[in-house]
């Protein structure tokens, strides 16, 4: 196992000190945490948001774990995209929210298998399976279960294919489902179990094969987004634009299942 120290939060509030610049700055940009497989979507909404309403939106990626802890410890942001809703029902809780927030996805999950991997991608795990018994499998790519939701969602599919205890040993635990991805699509793995949303981006789709995981091998990724208690009016517009056709257009084409 190769996980990587975890990050205090103390580098988000560097990151939040040179988003917000120096005293007299006539705007700064609207703090927002997020899930990591919505790199590339959310990127792709607040460029959008950004040409739309001519506000800034600087976005921290991360688990969800993490920046729900970074969150009660003080860090700044003003909205928070969770992957599983469990985190912002914690923050709802502790009275750090302004209301209970709004489920706006349903994630999935893949196995991705690098371009020249002995590895085959199918949704059965059986070509797993077989590169497990010749003795193949030296490294496999998830995020870590602990604090990441699709790494728990990846244990559970491991698990319920029968894969989990013999795989162990080789597992490369990504610090995010992002960090994951990086081992999987670089050749540092044979393959990995990845977000669906992060094998269709344009800049990974290209660098291996993928099989989307059957969804009844996993807990539903619930996907929840709240507008944090500083939360301000321009975050007010990001939150309202999220539920946007235009956002939840871009969604949908990186994979995300939408709520009515």
């Amino acid at each position: 196992m190769t996980a990587r120290r975890r990050r205090p939060w103390l580098e988000a509030a560097a990151f939040v000190a040179l988003a917000l610049g120096p005293p007299g700055c006539a705007e700064r940009p609207t703090l927002v945490a997020a899930a990591s497989d919505l790199a590339f979507a959310l990127d792709e909404i607040a460029v959008a948001f950004e040409r739309h309403e001519g506000h800034r939106v600087a976005i921290t990626y991360g688990s969800s774990g993490t920046l729900t802890r970074q969150i009660q410890d003080g860090a700044p942001f003003e909205v928070f995209l969770s992957a599983d809703e469990a985190f912002v029902e914690r923050l709802v809780e502790a009275d750090l929210t302004r209301d209970g927030g709004t489920l706006y996805a349903v994630g999935r999950i893949v196995l991705f298998v690098p371009t020249g991997s002995p590895l085959s991608a199918d949704e059965g795990f059986d070509g797993l399976h077989r590169l497990l018994a010749a003795g193949g499998v030296q490294r496999f790519a998830i995020a870590n279960p602990e604090h990441a939701p699709y790494g728990r969602a990846a244990e559970e599919a491991l698990r319920r294919h029968g894969l989990w205890e013999t795989l162990r040993p080789a597992l490369v635990l990504g610090e995010n489902v992002s960090q994951a991805a990086q081992f999987a699509t670089t050749g540092n793995a044979v393959g990995g179990i990845i977000a669906y949303s992060l094998a269709l981006a344009p800049a990974l789709s290209g660098r291996g094969s993928f099989a989307l995981i059957d969804e009844a091998d996993h807990a539903p990724l619930r996907q929840r987004m709240v507008r944090l208690a500083r939360a301000g009016p321009v975050a007010d517009r990001f939150y309202a634009y999220l539920q946007e056709p235009a956002a939840r257009a871009t969604l949908t084409r990186y994979g995300f299942v939408l709520p009515d």
